[in-house]
């Protein structure tokens, strides 16, 4: 299989966290243990997930997104300017079965002019890079993440008048991080996005047209951002985008295929691949993907994080071969369609469930790859 990332057998990067975490995590949020002690078990149980993922035959490996309670607001929170409020907003998560997950997501402001005046993943990935003996892979929130959700009313017009300010921004930003993580040898960097993957939804299409935003418009400024994110990477740093349509508790908010966004993003986006939802009908069928360019890959999301049964070998094949109608092969490769652990609350299903789900991502991807 491929050597470079994204790998033929490849994950999302978060991990259901162990239960003596999620206890000390609690103990450190009631005051009862210190910020040593509560590093001390994030450290213990990264070195453990670590050696599951090499063990296992992952080429990938992350942290779990152990330190984090979020995918997103853990990072996008120690910029300057940002602030973070909870139960504001109440998103609609629903689980397959038509009942809904009452969750109201922490929302983001910008209240203040956008500074990197600290490194974020730098010790984490110091960390990380120093228990791994394969490839250490950082995630993190794509810059989209600051501004969809909240939209133009959960930034502040007195920091930022004109919008193309708060983009300088946030991107430079994104750049010093990203230049202090290449500095330290990070050379495969993920990035997570909800928002291209909600403008495939048609409800959520309107909703945006409705609060006065142009769904197209932004997916073309989202690809800005994150083009101008990592323009300066050194040439050999492989960047890629994960799609999500919500993944709390096995609950999901947005569904529609990638005809909406495809052909803009797959040609617009310069980055080395893409981690696509694929994992039932929601996420439509594989036609969008005739737009994917020749150079990137295409990182099938045919397996599910939400449920416990392990896919079957045959039908995880027919779907791959179903999906190279439209994009060559040998520009596929296979994974889950997010992580196992989004939020730290983690999906339905056990620890032995998501080892047991990876064994056969890798098994599958060295039947179809070799």
């Amino acid at each position: 299989m491929a050597n470079r990332p994204p790998f033929k057998a490849d994950h999302v990067g978060s991990f259901l966290r162990p239960e003596r975490l999620a206890t000390m995590r609690q103990r450190f949020a009631d005051g009862e243990c210190s910020a040593e002690d509560l590093a001390a078990i994030e450290d213990e149980c990264i070195r453990e997930v670590v050696k599951k993922q090499e063990d296992v035959g992952l080429q990938g490996i992350t942290d779990g997104e152990f330190r984090r309670t979020y995918f997103h607001v853990d990072f996008l929170e120690k910029l300057d300017g940002v602030s973070v409020t909870y139960g504001e907003f109440k998103t609609a998560f629903r689980k397959d079965d038509g009942t809904e997950v009452g969750f109201r997501p922490p929302t983001m402001h910008v209240t203040d002019r956008i500074r990197h005046a600290r490194s974020i993943q730098s010790e984490d990935f110091r960390f990380l890079k120093a228990a791994v003996t394969r490839t250490p892979k950082v995630c993190i929130p794509a810059p989209s993440m600051l501004h969809f959700r909240g939209g133009r009313q959960a930034i502040s017009d007195t920091a930022y008048p004109d919008l193309e300010a708060f983009y300088d921004d946030l991107t430079a930003a994104y750049r010093q991080e990203i230049a202090e993580l290449a500095a330290l040898g990070c050379r495969y960097l993920q990035m997570d996005d909800t928002n291209l993957a909600y403008l495939c939804d048609p409800d959520i299409r309107q909703t945006t047209i409705d609060r006065g935003d142009d769904p197209d418009e932004l997916t073309r400024l989202y690809c800005r951002l994150v083009n101008d994110s990592i323009r300066e990477r050194p040439d050999d740093m492989v960047i890629s985008v994960h799609l999500c349509r919500g993944n709390f508790k096995s609950a999901w908010v947005a569904q529609g295929g990638y005809e909406p966004v495809a052909e803009i993003l797959f040609n617009d986006m310069a980055i080395d691949g893409f981690f696509l939802e694929y994992d039932d009908e929601r996420s439509g069928d594989f036609a969008p993907l005739r737009f994917m360019p020749k150079q990137k890959t295409v990182v099938l999301g045919l397996m599910s994080s939400k449920r416990p049964e392990v896919e079957d070998k045959d039908a995880l094949k027919t779907r791959i071969d179903e999906a190279a109608q439209y994009v060559p092969l040998e520009q596929c490769a296979l994974s889950h369609q997010c992580g196992f652990s989004s939020t730290a609350h983690g999906n339905e299903l056990g620890e032995d469930d998501q080892w047991k789900k990876l064994a056969r991502c890798v098994e599958v991807a060295g039947e179809v790859w070799g």
